[in-house]
């Protein structure tokens, strides 16, 4: 990625970064996205303790902290990078700040890209932290198979990108940016293994469930920490993430709006 002459980084690179820093120090304006991104995934996660002392997890193989651990980092998905995203993608247009990059060096892959590197990092800063701090305080212990939760994480947070950019391409104002992108906040939390493991619903139900979009990338971070995904089912869960992110992909570059919409 750099200049064998100069050392210099590649000028994708220096774009990308540079539209990076300008994104952070916007979000760092924002106190309301700023609070959601950092707070909820931090304090959500505690909320989900007394249903899952209720359920019988230990015959899943699956401990209370390896169950909180994948609601933290399901928590951060959906807080720190999907919503904060959708709002700052529909902000950016609105303000045609969008529509003003287009006319510079940048392509249209490198400012979507740029805008949600911070929001990413940010995910990503709390997803190890919270294992970390899960693995100590709740027992969680080590991860068996830590290659599967680092793909897990990579493929949400992709997925978790990509899906904010889609979502705001149908939403009009940042106000309703809360609105639409509750139908996959909700979603997620109740079917994909955030309030409670998919493992423990009934196998037409599960079956349903582990096709939503944040689902498989959930269960490798899960899988990663018990280790009971044989090497078929990981890699069929990880072929429905790649799935599911080739198809967000293809809906941003169809239907993402530059301009403002009225």
């Amino acid at each position: 990625m750099s200049s064998p002459a100069t050392g210099a980084p590649a000028p994708s690179v220096r774009r990308l970064r540079a539209l990076a820093r300008a994104e952070l120090t916007l979000l760092g304006r924002n106190r309301g996205v700023v609070f959601t991104a950092l707070v909820v995934p931090l304090a959500l996660p505690f909320s989900v303790r007394p249903a899952l002392d209720r359920l019988d997890l230990e015959k899943q193989g699956i401990s209370v902290g390896a169950a909180m651990l994948t609601a933290a980092i399901g928590f951060s998905l959906l807080f720190a990078v999907y919503t904060s995203l959708v709002n700052a993608y529909v902000a950016r247009r609105e303000e045609l700040v969008l529509k003003r990059l287009r006319t510079g060096e940048l392509t249209d892959a490198e400012i979507l890209t740029g805008t949600a590197l911070p929001a990413m990092t940010l995910g990503l800063g709390q997803a190890l932290l919270l294992g970390a701090g899960c693995a100590v305080l709740l027992d969680a212990g080590a991860p068996k198979a830590p290659y599967l939760t680092l793909l897990g994480l990579a493929a949400g947070l992709v997925l978790s990108a990509a899906l904010a950019a889609l979502t705001a391409s149908f939403t009009r104002t940042v106000e309703s940016g809360q609105v639409t992108a509750l139908p996959l906040v909700f979603a997620s939390m109740i079917g994909s293994g955030i309030m409670f493991p998919t493992e423990v619903m009934p196998e037409k139900l599960r079956s349903v469930c582990e096709l939503l979009p944040l689902s498989p990338a959930l269960r490798l971070v899960r899988a990663g920490w018990t280790g009971r995904l044989s090497v078929y089912e990981a890699l069929g869960t990880l072929a429905t993430a790649l799935a599911w992110t080739l198809v967000a992909v293809f809906a941003v570059r169809r239907w993402f709006r530059w301009e403002p919409r009225r």
